[in-house]
């Protein structure tokens, strides 16, 4: 039935145009069957670059509004339609304007986790692996930075010459990860390098040997030459890891880090999006258009 499912994904892709994007988060049958896996900012780069005219985002929902922004001309659908974000709901426009408003002299930095109405308020989105090199070209010594003040922590961490604004908004799983967790399999896999995701908390973060977005953690551990990795952050990431190195050994803190939201995703709701072009996404245009500016200056301040 599986392997049924499948090959008529397939071929539906073939009829309709139409190219499937998966994040390193999503469930292990949905990664294996997408044209294209990645983190969030390299999705929105293949969602705006590639020719196909039907963009299915298994993912997030501003994943796909991001796509959606970035290309207005093309179909966007996305096939598990209540999955959301709870940080990019801690963002409240109401809120950013009065912070605008208090710090007038301030570059508005958003994390692309922010729904696209929060984006149209913003100078920028930035992502875990663009947001050092994008505020590195930002001339402006004070930053607005929301939602996840854990992103924002380490950014500063870096960039000492600027103030941060912070707003008070986090990832509960990777917020949630524990020190403990992470000492324990430490002292039980004593090699085992520590591999961070910069959403975690500073406590966790000076545990790491490396912080990086998930690619750059994939990249990290690919290259490297120990065999026992510590991973935290979300654990569909395994997945990938495990396909580029099946010599090496995975552990995630706490036995379990998973995102349902990312889980909502499956072959079935997939197959019917496909099949009648459902779960389209769908924007106001104004909305649209202010927020496209903030994404275009990610891409562009990026390189």
């Amino acid at each position: 039935m599986v392997k049924n499912l499948v090959d008529e994904i397939k071929k539906l892709k073939k009829e309709k145009n139409a190219i499937i994007l998966a994040h390193y988060y999503q469930p292990p049958e949905i990664q294996d069957i997408a044209d294209v896996i990645g983190d969030s900012y390299y999705l929105s780069e293949v969602a705006r670059d590639r020719k196909e005219k039907v963009i299915v985002i298994c993912g997030v929902r501003f994943m796909a509004e991001s796509a959606k922004i970035l290309s207005p001309e093309k179909i966007v659908l996305m096939p598990a339609p209540d999955s959301g974000c709870a940080m990019a709901d801690m963002a409240c426009e109401k809120e950013i304007i009065k912070l605008k408003e208090k710090y007038k002299d301030a570059y508005t930095v958003c994390y692309i986790n922010t729904t696209a109405k929060v984006k149209s308020h913003c100078d920028v989105a930035v992502t875990s692996s663009s947001a050092l090199s994008i505020l590195e070209n930002v001339e402006n010594k004070q930053i607005i930075f929301l939602p996840d003040k854990n992103l924002g922590g380490y950014i500063a961490e870096h960039l000492p010459d600027k103030k941060f604004i912070f707003w008070d908004g986090y990832c509960k799983y990777h917020n949630d990860i524990k020190v403990e967790d992470i000492i324990n399999l430490k002292n039980e896999h004593k090699d085992a390098k520590v591999l961070v995701h910069p959403e975690c908390t500073k406590e966790v973060r000076e545990l790491g040997d490396y912080i990086g977005s998930t690619s750059q953690i994939i990249e990290f551990a690919t290259q490297s030459d120990t065999n026992d990795f510590i991973i935290a952050t979300e654990e569909g990431i395994l997945h990938e890891l495990s396909k580029k190195n099946p010599q090496k050994r995975f552990f995630i803190p706490g036995g379990s880090i998973c995102c349902k939201d990312m889980k909502k995703t499956n072959l079935e709701n997939l197959y019917d999006t496909l099949l009648n072009m459902k779960n389209e996404v769908t924007l106001d245009n104004e909305i649209s258009k202010s927020a496209l500016r903030c994404l275009e200056n990610m891409h562009s301040l990026a390189k």
